[in-house]
């Protein structure tokens, strides 16, 4: 999710600005505030990105450290080398695809209130959120534990999710893909703001769903760990959490992608720019 402000009531969602122009601190679309252009969206880079095409996502021997419980430091390395290992996947998955402009994200992981491009943190349910405006994943050592429905931090594909997630956010900036979506919202009206905001978190979702399931024997992804993931998942659904928002799909969906994800292992599976309406609902 992108953390961002419509009418000065802070929201998490993937809104018309997505980062770029954010209470009046963010960068112009096409613009990271440095001077560097973002690579332009367009209609195919979403429907016809040739990520779609690249096959199944390497693996790179992802081994996790153990989280302990109310430990910073070890939540902080868990992180660390869970996001090395999605840099490298990425990086290679971008190459194989002759997708060029790659660059992983920068990364914060915080334990005390701070601000971004895209707003501060903590806010009321964002444990974690990526920026566009300045490439990088925020992340709360302790919010993102305190978010996910009371799951022990054994559960640690929850918390894999959680990032796997931001940073497919982060694939879709470079492939072009969130610009796109930023258009269509910017046309629209409430219905379609909610439908492309979907169509991202949800793709997003499988996003990750590919890359554990690339991942899943050394990491590993055990059945107890997949199936808390699942139901983690469900939980945080619109029509759980936030049923007058409906920026994010309903629980089923928001399971449903990374399940699907999940169990393809390929990114042509995670093309929610082609699917109907009712499947990103």
């Amino acid at each position: 999710m992108v953390l961002a402000t419509l009418g000065g009531v802070a929201a998490l969602f993937v809104v018309a600005v997505l980062g770029y122009s954010l209470a009046g601190t963010g960068s112009k679309a096409g613009d990271k505030g440095d001077g560097t252009r973002l690579r332009s969206g367009s209609r195919s880079a979403a429907l016809t990105s040739p990520l779609y095409v690249s096959g199944t996502l390497p693996r790179v021997e992802c081994r996790l450290p153990k989280i302990a419980e109310h430990d910073d430091a070890s939540m902080l390395r868990f992180l660390d080398t869970l996001s090395d290992c999605l840099d490298q996947v990425w990086e290679r998955q971008f190459a194989k695809a002759g997708v060029p402009g790659f660059t992983a994200p920068q990364r914060v992981f915080w334990s005390l209130p701070g601000s971004s491009p895209c707003g501060s943190y903590p806010a009321p349910g964002a444990s974690a959120f990526y920026c566009p405006a300045n490439d990088t994943m925020y992340v709360g050592l302790s919010n993102v534990v305190d978010t996910a429905g009371g799951e022990p931090v054994s559960h640690y594909a929850v918390y894999a999710r959680v990032i796997a997630h931001e940073y497919g956010h982060h694939v879709q900036e470079d492939a072009g893909i969130l610009e796109y979506g930023h258009e269509l919202m910017s046309a629209g009206g409430t219905d379609a703001r909610t439908e492309a905001s979907r169509r991202i978190e949800l793709q997003a979702q499988c996003f990750a769903g590919a890359f554990l399931s690339a991942e899943r024997r050394t990491l590993p992804i055990t059945r107890a760990q997949y199936e808390a993931m699942i139901a983690d998942n469900r939980a945080r659904g619109d029509d759980e959490s936030r049923p007058d928002l409906r920026d994010h799909g309903t629980g089923r969906h928001y399971a449903g992608w990374v399940v699907r994800g999940y169990r393809h292992g390929v990114l042509s599976a995670c093309n929610t720019w082609t699917a109907s309406a009712a499947d990103v609902s």
